[in-house]
């Protein structure tokens, strides 16, 4: 259920569901977009520092994005973001691992300018199914104030 920028309070913490990357999804993606050894060439990666396949961050954080916008908290009231910070790569995510997210507020400001709006800030971590934290970033949303009655 989509939140307004009152409905939220710092401290708030949300798990979404699961999403299990195949080794042909991380392939896919990093053909298009991350043509890197580890993640594109078998053989490559596994004499690589990982010993095998392993997602790009860039897909992991993707699949992220979208399992916290799934949770539904922004889906009618969310304007957009203005920016992602910290963003780190923990642990290699690899084919067959399910990952989920958390998110936690951290931080709420009212918009200075416009009324209508706040800000709210979002600790982000991404886990995968043994609970080892993958990666992390914080991400401030742009959330609709409730409107007046």
């Amino acid at each position: 259920m989509s939140r307004y920028f009152e409905d939220f309070a710092v401290g708030q913490r949300f798990t979404s569901a699961g999403v299990t990357l195949s080794e042909g999804q991380i392939l896919d993606f990093a053909f298009q977009y991350d043509p890197q050894p580890i993640h594109i060439d078998k053989v490559a990666a596994e004499a690589g520092p990982f010993g095998g396949i392993i997602s790009s961050g860039f897909l992991t954080l993707a699949c992220s994005f979208r399992m916290f916008y799934q949770l539904g908290l922004v889906s009618e009231t969310g304007m957009g973001g203005i920016g992602m910070d910290e963003l780190r790569w923990q642990k290699p995510v690899r084919p067959g691992d399910t990952i989920r997210a958390t998110v936690e507020v951290l931080e709420m400001r009212e918009s200075g300018s416009r009324p209508d709006r706040g800000f709210v800030t979002m600790q982000c971590q991404t886990h995968n199914q043994e609970g080892d934290l993958v990666m992390s970033y914080r991400s401030i949303q742009i959330v609709r104030r409730r409107p007046a009655a």
